[in-house]
């Protein structure tokens, strides 16, 4: 199949799709869990690693899975078929449940949402390695990742103002939107044409059922991989990919907190009112302007990568962010209100820090894919994209409950140096990664730098 960015550009609306559900998801739900349910911090992060716990009992199996499926539509559209209309259902319910105020019902809801959303994710991420060869995976999953950060920016921006009018409103959006961007997706992103074969199409029995006894001989041979004496390099990105995703989802799953409840000093489970929604939105604002960089220097970021190589820009971009962690660190902790206000000074010094913060993060989260992917062959694309995910995953499971239990036995004046701890411990780790960077050498050739041990 020959290779078209305008491809890419619309596979990219999967991504766009499960962009806006997760930032709208992270941004709100530890508020509805705190201030009506009155959970604790460490519960509260307990409950928001449901998502990472199916994600790292079943992404890396649905990506081998998916490599095995053959179908009419391919192998990686059942599976999106199967989970975005279902999970989009679940989040539209996700106020109805609030607004009874039932814990048991609430939580059934998050749940399944959750399950039907790991249905899917990892088969769509797989889709961009099968339609782009090795030497343009990066460019393309600039692209990819530019989508994302498109979605979240406008969870972010437009969430805002809806949240601001009645607080479902979001999720009602979100839903719509994640359903017709999935929709797109099937329609008009053709899978290459040795996988749209005949065949009995999958039920969600027979999906689990493969799933428990096909896939597990390709995961623990892919996991094999990992720790094979010879694959220093493949366990030394995934320790790093782990190791900054735990610092990235403690921020994203208690900042909008850090701000209602730290930086403006509103107690735990004080009545909603239009001030307090006011302020939620102005923490998940915030996290919309590093969305907004993130999406900006996503195809750029590819770019760089490509030319620069992999692992100096991931590099790169782990030294901004952490400069950056330290700098917000510093302002939250000089600038505290006495009165539920901040200065304009305050929360536009925030913006302009997460600004600079997307754009290290786009070019550590664009770059690491590829260099996963370019670690195997064409035929466990989608087993070492679950890799992926599996380490991505683990490290979101352990975030928000141990960020948690260090907020409610510190403060939430911990938050910060928790998250700058792990980019440090990443960087450190990236380091002894020898692979997965392709070169160009003569021609129209690429190899990949061999490892150095």
């Amino acid at each position: 199949m020959e290779f078209k960015y305008s491809r890419i550009f619309l596979l990219g609306f999967g991504f766009f799709g499960i962009s806006i559900i997760w930032a709208l998801y992270n941004a709100y739900i530890p508020i509805f869990l705190q201030d009506t349910f009155r959970m604790n911090r460490t519960v509260t992060g307990f409950i928001m690693t449901i998502d990472n716990l199916f994600a790292v009992l079943l992404l890396p199996f649905l990506g081998a899975l998916s490599d095995m499926t053959r179908t009419k539509l391919g192998r990686r559209k059942p599976y999106i078929l199967l989970g975005a209309p279902s999970a989009a259902l679940m989040f539209a319910l996700i106020p109805i449940a609030r607004e009874h105020g039932n814990l048991a019902l609430f939580m059934g809801t998050i749940i399944l949402m959750n399950f039907f959303m790991a249905l899917f994710r990892s088969p769509v991420i797989a889709f961009m390695p099968d339609i782009t060869p090795s030497e343009k995976r990066s460019q393309a999953n600039g692209i990819i990742n530019f989508m994302g950060g498109l979605g979240a920016l406008l969870a972010y921006f437009g969430g805002k103002v809806l949240y601001e009018m009645n607080y479902a409103y979001p999720f009602y959006f979100g839903a719509a939107i994640m359903l017709l961007a999935n929709l797109l997706v099937v329609l008009f992103v053709p899978e290459p044409e040795e996988y749209r074969v005949p065949g009995e199409g999958i039920s969600l029995r027979k999906l689990l059922s493969e799933t428990s006894h096909k896939s597990f001989g390709e995961l623990k041979e892919n996991l094999k991989d990992v720790f094979a004496s010879h694959e220093k390099s493949l366990l030394a990105i995934l320790l790093a990919i782990f190791f900054w995703f735990v610092a990235f989802n403690s921020l994203e799953t208690f900042f909008t907190s850090y701000v209602k409840y730290h930086l403006y000093g509103i107690p735990v489970g004080a009545p909603e009112t239009e001030l307090t929604r006011k302020i939620e939105s102005t923490g998940a604002f915030m996290l919309g302007v590093f969305s907004l960089s993130f999406m900006l220097f996503a195809i750029p970021a590819g770019f760089i990568g490509a030319r620069l190589g992999r692992k100096k820009t991931i590099t790169l971009g782990l030294l901004l962010v952490i400069v950056i962690m330290l700098g917000a660190f510093f302002i939250g902790e000089t600038s505290k209100p006495s009165s539920p206000s901040l200065s304009d000074s305050v929360i536009m010094t925030f913006m302009g820090l997460f600004f600079l913060g997307g754009i290290g993060w786009a070019m550590i989260n664009v770059n690491s894919l590829p260099m996963v992917v370019d670690m195997t062959t064409e035929e466990k694309l989608g087993g070492y994209t679950g890799l992926y995910y599996f380490f991505s995953q683990a490290a979101n499971l352990l975030a928000p409950p141990l960020a948690g239990a260090f907020l409610d036995v510190i403060g939430y004046k911990t938050l910060l140096p928790f998250a700058m701890v792990f980019f440090v411990l990443a960087l450190i780790t990236v380091q002894f990664v020898r692979r997965g960077d392709v070169v160009k050498s003569t021609g129209d050739t690429y190899d990949y730098i061999p490892d150095m041990d």
